[in-house]
């Protein structure tokens, strides 16, 4: 019964499943695998690549923002730090501006007593003392006269209130300052009035001004 037994254990093989085959044509599903790896390998690096591409466009933009803005504060600054330092330089303006006519009596005065010196010596010697004393401490504050006589007339300085023919001078020139101009360091606080300088009238211009004259009176006795 045994030997039976053991002849008909060596008659029976084990069944092994089968794998089903592939189909005629058709590679093996490794390499399967592998195609459909390599076919999404260029989509995902195009894709990176346009992210990589989009990202270096977006730093190029904000770092130029951030030169523009830099650029921007440092112009700030600098205007100002220039508002800052004229407000400092000028900050005496109307103060001095009120000084002046001040400035302008006691000028007025030193003329008078240069006309009367021999009665007014003491006090024109006094009045002239303060008046350099003034001159001095408006020029510590960068109050300095505007040069009139013997100058071009110049509008941005000068005030005309008349002309006045003279040979000594140029025409248009400064002859009379009948009250002197100050400037404020490069700042114009008020202007010189002056006279400015005219030629004198040539024979032949006043022969034709004359003719001229002469002619109308005569237009007139006719009518």
């Amino acid at each position: 019964m045994a030997r039976k037994k053991k002849n008909q254990d060596k008659t029976e093989t084990p069944v092994e499943e089968v794998q089903a085959a592939p189909a005629a044509g058709e590679p093996p599903a490794g390499q399967q695998a592998a195609a459909a790896a390599d076919d999404r390998a260029p989509s995902d690096m195009e894709r990176l690549q346009d992210e990589l591409t989009a990202a270096k466009d977006e730093a190029r933009k904000n770092w130029d923002l951030y030169l523009r803005s830099q650029a921007d504060m440092e112009n700030f600054r600098k205007r100002m730090q220039r508002e800052k330092q004229e407000m400092a330089r000028f900050a005496n303006e109307g103060l001095l501006r009120e000084l002046l006519p001040v400035m302008d009596n006691l000028q007025r005065a030193v003329d008078h007593a240069r006309e009367e010196q021999a009665e007014a010596t003491a006090l024109l010697e006094g009045v002239e003392m303060t008046l350099s004393q003034f001159a001095r401490t408006l020029e510590k504050f960068g109050v300095t006269p505007v040069e009139a006589i013997g100058k071009p007339f110049d509008p941005s300085c000068h005030e005309a209130m008349g002309q006045v023919v003279s040979e000594e001078v140029p025409p248009n020139t400064v002859a009379q300052e009948l009250q002197k101009g100050y400037r404020l360091h490069d700042r114009l606080l008020r202007p010189a009035l002056v006279m400015v300088s005219k030629a004198p009238e040539t024979g032949a211009s006043v022969e034709a001004e004359a003719a001229t004259g002469a002619g109308e009176e005569s237009e007139t006795d006719d009518n």
